[in-house]
């Protein structure tokens, strides 16, 4: 890893020899409702996730494959955004019928409960042209209700700086910060730098502890055909535990169950999945999964057997995946988690800021609409507000 993070990939435009030309033109946009990846836009979806100014496994074609599928309820539109003929973004949107508790229409980037980042894939440098067709396309749309309303952008990200150059009113109605791990040190080094003495003397005790009840071993799945026995093993133990008790594991529901074994093995079949196990004599006690997407990661999802406990195996295996910090392709991981987890805090201490941003639409009536958001926003500063609006559901 590097010691710094830098949301935007070091590559190339994605058409270099046209880009002259391609700066001159103006931005145009195609939209249409979908349930799957449009058979037509496969090569280039993927195209532009090699060439995407910030990497974001939530917009990859498998994990949005797998969404659509599972977790759509209701219309999703798929906008895309070409130059000179080439596809320079992609936007999922949604048209919410309430605004946090008031009944305001307003599109949105698309998401659900499971989706942690929610940057649009955009090719490096065309940032500000995606924006611009974006945000006009949205105008003359008769369903785009009222504004936009965006979650889940990178503060000082390049998808977000091309935001704000596009001319419009883009305030930050909410920020969240979350654990990230960025570091040029060792995994050893980093444990030691970050994690205090006397905690990690304790994490070395409960290690002995666990230890003394069989052999101890972390495994990362390599063999396609071990895929779906992992996938059994982990929405076990979720629903085993609170989770299971509250209906919010994955395995409570055939859509969510359904949901994560597609997005894992699309995942796995991109060769975008790590997926880790924590077992003693063979027996998991703490999962998690990762999605590698060079030079960015994403941790995505993790679980533990709750009679284990008192050995913190949740914080075992995340020790474990320190190893990331080995692999020169990887500069950084997102942890995905809520703000001021505890857990995680206590070992990642580096941050990552995602804000929401609210964007005005042409039109007298939408003007007004977005006004009364503005309003409402505002006296969020007293904080009851803030507690109105839907937030992801953190997963650590």
């Amino acid at each position: 890893m590097q010691s710094a993070i830098s949301t935007a990939r070091a590559t190339e435009p994605l058409h270099a020899d046209g880009l002259a030309t391609a700066r001159e033109t103006a931005p145009s946009a195609r939209e249409r409702v979908v349930s799957d990846i449009p058979d037509d836009l496969e090569a280039e979806w993927a195209e532009l996730v090699r060439h995407a100014s910030e990497p974001n496994a939530f917009g990859e074609p498998w994990f949005v494959a797998a969404s659509l599928a599972h977790l759509r309820e209701e219309p999703v539109r798929l906008i895309e955004i070409r130059r000179a003929g080439r596809l320079i973004g992609l936007f999922m949107a949604g048209v919410e019928e309430t605004y946090g508790r008031v009944p305001v229409a307003n599109v949105q980037n698309w998401r659900h409960h499971h989706l942690f980042l929610g940057t649009p894939l955009v090719a490096a440098g065309e940032e500000h042209a995606f924006w611009r067709g974006l945000l006009a396309h949205l105008d003359a749309a008769p369903w785009a209700a009222n504004f936009l309303h965006l979650h889940g952008l990178v503060e000082g990200g390049p998808v977000l700086r091309g935001l704000r150059a596009a001319g419009r009113s883009c305030p930050t109605v909410h920020r969240e910060v979350r654990a990230a791990l960025i570091s040029g040190l060792s995994p050893q080094a980093y444990y030691e730098t970050n994690v205090r003495k006397k905690k990690r003397k304790e994490l070395t005790r409960l290690g002995n502890r666990l230890a003394e009840l069989g052999a101890v071993t972390t495994e990362e799945l390599k063999d396609s055909a071990d895929l779906n026995a992992w996938c059994d093993e982990y929405l076990m133990l979720e629903r085993s535990g609170w989770k299971g008790d509250f209906g919010s594991a994955l395995a409570s529901s055939p859509s969510t169950e359904n949901f994560f074994r597609a997005a894992i093995a699309g995942a796995h079949e991109a060769g975008r999945l790590q997926f880790l196990r924590l077992a003693v004599d063979g027996r998991p006690i703490a999962m998690l999964v990762n999605f590698l997407v060079a030079p960015g990661s994403f941790s995505f999802k993790t679980a533990y057997d709750e009679a284990y406990a008192r050995f913190s195996p949740g914080i075992l295996i995340q020790l474990a995946n320190l190893a990331i910090l080995d692999r020169p392709e990887i500069d950084w991981m997102d942890s995905c988690a809520a703000q001021d987890h505890p857990m995680i805090d206590s070992l990642w201490s580096e941050r990552r800021t995602l804000v929401r941003v609210t964007v005005p639409l042409v039109g007298a009536r939408r003007r007004m609409a977005y006004a009364g958001a503005r309003v409402l926003e505002n006296v969020s500063a007293v904080r009851w507000w803030a507690l109105a609006i839907p937030f992801a559901e953190p997963h650590l």
